[in-house]
């Protein structure tokens, strides 16, 4: 008797999307990040393309780190004082691109203008040649007044800006059509919201294959079997054909992860956990590597020990980078 073919037929594939512009392409970035084009679930490469490698980002503060745990400010020393140095020192630990998140400009917390926020966008760029993700605070009124201004000292540039959500998009949207940058489309672990967003910046004007997706992220032991099983879903329907699910997805794993008390916590606090220099990279590695698992294809992280970790696992799946 025939054996069955058991493998899936995919009928769709994720967008590919570039990041980043040469002086060829009208930019200053001296490399670029190309992500999507996956064609199968992970590690299922027999169904269909693997595409192409996800991207690790690195995360920067406007301000200043002192608010990092205690295992991150111990490698990053006085670089934290100052995004320009952040960056470098990102760069340096293996970052592809540099993940400005502009925290300061909350009203909560220091309250930066959208002047101080551009220096920030521009000291980033003069420092770095990699890509530039640019996150704002998430305080509506006060990222519709920061992130255009931040589109325009980037323009050229081919960054990625967020976030646009069901309910605030239009500013943003409008500001990256202006000044050509992709867009971030945030929403609440809910599929059909996460479609509602992408529909409502094409309807718009905004190129459905120059978003990604941001589901939001939780970190291992705090709901990451649920973002897991959302992604999956997502991914699953992209495979099958619908366009609205067929972006990129960015997961902001250090942030996530670094909450975590098991990460960050003392001895006291978690005892017979072991010290928090080793646990942390672990957690955010472990967490990295499951949800690269469900699709995603940037990952934002913080600690270099992390980072060489899951670039290790990205190696074993597609070969050393340049290969």
């Amino acid at each position: 008797m025939a054996v069955p073919d058991t493998k899936e037929k995919w009928t769709g594939k994720v967008n590919t999307l570039t990041l980043g512009a040469t002086s060829e392409q009208g930019g200053t970035r001296t490399s670029t990040v190309t992500i999507g084009g996956v064609g199968c679930l992970p590690s299922l490469e027999f169904e269909g393309p693997k595409g192409n490698r996800p991207a690790i980002a690195v995360e920067v503060w406007d301000g200043d780190g002192e608010a990092m745990p205690a295992p991150l400010r111990q490698v990053y020393g006085d670089s934290l004082k100052n995004v320009a140095d952040w960056a470098k020192k990102a760069v340096e630990f293996g970052a592809e691109m540099i993940c400005l998140k502009l925290q300061g400009t909350h009203p909560d917390a220091g309250d930066r203008s959208a002047e101080q926020a551009c220096d920030d966008v521009k000291a980033v760029l003069g420092a770095v040649g990699v890509p530039l993700i640019v996150w704002g605070s998430g305080v509506n009124d006060k990222d519709n007044e920061v992130l255009p201004r931040c589109c325009q000292a980037a323009s050229g540039e081919n960054c990625l800006f967020g976030s646009i959500t069901e309910k605030n998009y239009r500013t943003l949207v409008a500001a990256c059509l202006a000044d050509k940058h992709k867009l971030l489309a945030e929403s609440p672990l809910d599929i059909n919201i996460a479609k509602q967003v992408n529909i409502l910046a094409s309807d718009v004007g905004f190129a459905l294959e120059d978003l990604v997706v941001f589901p939001t992220t939780a970190s291992l032991g705090y709901g990451l079997e649920y973002v897991y099983s959302i992604m999956e879903r997502g991914r699953l329907a992209a495979l099958t054909g619908d366009k609205l699910l067929q972006q990129p997805v960015l997961c902001n794993i250090g942030f996530e992860a670094w909450r975590a008390k098991e990460a960050r916590g003392t001895d006291e606090e978690v005892p017979g956990f072991g010290p928090a220099e080793k646990r942390g990279p672990l957690w955010e590695a472990a967490t990295a590597t499951n949800l690269f698992q469900a699709g995603a294809d940037i990952f934002v992280m913080r600690h270099p020990e992390a980072i060489r970790m899951v670039s290790e696992s990205l190696d074993e799946y597609y070969g050393p980078k340049g290969s």
